[in-house]
């Protein structure tokens, strides 16, 4: 049976060498937003049906918001965005949560279609993208696999190991199980990419995911595009006095393709994204289930297809910007966003795409891993992104982005003075981004700390470290960073430093808030 789990107190934990918050940190109030920026787009937060046409729009009116936060003052080293949106500093002295046996990076908890979190027989269990350290960090996304960690539940951050306590269970999937759904079969590389996991009494897990073929040749290059597909798996969790493990997960359904009307596909893009589902209920929506995903609007690459409103200035805007000019600058290649699918049964096999519910046409490509968060009846819709994958003209930090409305299509509000930021990394966008290999010797240390965010109850937020350091010091991750407490209230999300050391909790920390029994 599901029972609540009696509340926790998750104590802070301490961190030793701490990089210099001074360096890494704006310490002073959020800037005005600079008169020499436009004002952002009005959004209404109003709730349309799902299934309706209505496509909220993250604009490029406010989107320049993030630069307009930013202290042009910033010297090197320096974070140039506000304290109250941004990750503290994470230590280049970070553990590893896998001792050592695997890179683990995309994270997610076993949850019920509230979200809520759960720990089965006594222990919590999350599933994460791994790949072996044999590889390079960077060459590990056509290798992933989704394996699984599990620890004791209940024992507060500061009386677990460092690296969080956990134990690396191996791979979820046998050898071969996910590559068979594939019409071609003469794929170079099949992997499996991020999702979300739930359960339900008796210990039955519904896994979703992307299952992916890739076809290259030796040199790497692609003979065709890639086949991503948003699939389920069932299995079965066991747990006992010894540990976790899992049976099942022998057969793999195929539930969505991008299907060239809403949601872009290789025909029209081969670098096309369309993966991370997350499923939930709507309670304004009883006995239905939805999932979003990423995606990005269905046109051909490289087409003119911006508009006056994916710009979103109010009328008479003296810095609004010109449509062509944009283009001009290429600013069509990056053209996300968030879909939107139903089920058509209960057992979750049969689904049908809806439109988006947002687009963020010529300000971003990638709006990973989307999931809605309910909070005294608003309705959250967060989603990551990487500063190097806005468009022309526009910057911001790695991070979280987050929306609210008053549905799961409303027309969507970015948070924190209307930018969408909610949780960065330190970044000054005063110098280049350099990349997670290759750091600007100008940046902070923590530019690239962490990413693949995910929202849990009571705002707790966990991630991956990237990398941490400068081009002289620099240590690439492949585990999960300590997770961090967002105050959210309205239009607004705040980093809670009274949360953990400073703001900091423990590293590898998924808490679960509900217990299940099989």
């Amino acid at each position: 049976m599901v029972t609540s789990k009696l509340s926790r107190t998750f104590s802070a934990i301490a961190f030793s060498g701490l990089l210099s918050t001074a360096l890494l940190t704006n310490t002073g109030p959020a800037r005005a937003a600079d008169p020499g920026f436009p004002e952002p787009t009005i959004h209404t937060q109003q709730a349309h049906d799902p299934d309706s046409d209505f496509t909220s729009r993250w604009t490029r009116a406010d989107a320049r918001q993030l630069k307009a936060m930013s202290d042009p003052t910033a010297g090197p080293g320096q974070n140039s965005m506000p304290t109250d949106y941004t990750m503290p500093a994470v230590s280049h002295d970070f553990p590893d949560m896998s001792n050592g046996k695997v890179w683990a990076w995309d994270t997610w908890p076993l949850t019920d279609a509230q979200a809520n979190q759960y720990s089965v027989n006594g222990w919590e269990v999350a599933f994460s993208l791994v790949a072996d350290r044999s590889l390079g960090f960077d060459a590990r996304h056509v290798y992933a696999k989704i394996g699984f960690f599990y620890r004791k539940a209940g024992i507060p951050a500061d009386q677990r190991p460092a690296n969080g306590g956990w134990t690396y269970g191996g791979l979820v999937f046998p050898d071969g199980v996910t590559g068979k759904i594939f019409p071609d079969q003469s794929y170079s590389h099949q992997t499996q990419w991020s999702g979300s996991a739930r359960v339900y009494p008796g210990g039955k897990i519904k896994l979703f995911f992307t299952d992916v073929a890739f076809y290259r040749n030796p040199d790497g290059s692609d003979r065709k595009p890639y086949d991503p597909e948003i699939a389920l798996s069932v299995g079965h969790i066991h747990a006992d006095k010894k540990g976790v493990s899992f049976t099942g997960f022998n057969k793999v359904d195929p539930l969505l393709k991008a299907d060239g009307k809403w949601y872009q596909n290789g025909d029209q893009n081969e670098f096309f994204n369309f993966r991370d589902p997350f499923t939930f209920e709507d309670p304004a929506h009883p006995g239905k289930t939805y999932m979003v995903f990423e995606g990005n609007s269905a046109v051909q690459r490289g087409g003119r297809d911006c508009t006056d409103d994916d710009l979103g200035y109010r009328p008479g805007d003296p810095r609004a910007e010109n449509l062509k000019t944009v283009m001009d600058n290429g600013a069509m290649y990056q053209m996300a966003n968030i879909g939107l699918a139903v089920a058509d049964n209960q057992s979750l096999t049969r689904w049908h795409f809806l439109p988006p519910i947002l687009s963020a046409n010529c300000v971003t490509d990638q709006t990973e891993r989307p999931q809605i968060y309910m909070k005294d009846g608003k309705y959250y819709l967060f989603t990551i992104s990487h500063r190097s994958t806005f468009a022309s003209g526009i910057d911001g930090p790695e991070g979280v982005y987050g929306f609210v409305g008053n549905g799961i299509r409303s027309d969507f509000q970015p948070v924190n003075r209307g930018s969408g930021l909610a949780l960065g990394n330190p970044t000054n966008l005063n110098y280049p981004a350099g990349t997670p290999f290759a750091p600007d010797p100008n940046q902070t240390a923590n530019e690239f700390q962490a990413y693949s965010h995910y929202v849990m109850p009571n705002g707790l937020v966990e991630s991956f470290i990237d990398a941490i350091g400068g081009p002289n010091d620099l240590r690439r991750g492949g585990t999960l960073a300590p997770t961090v407490r967002l105050q959210i209230d309205g239009d607004t999300t705040k980093v809670d430093r009274s949360y953990g050391h400073d703001g900091l909790g423990g590293y590898a920390d998924l808490p679960a808030n509900r217990e299940l029994m099989p």
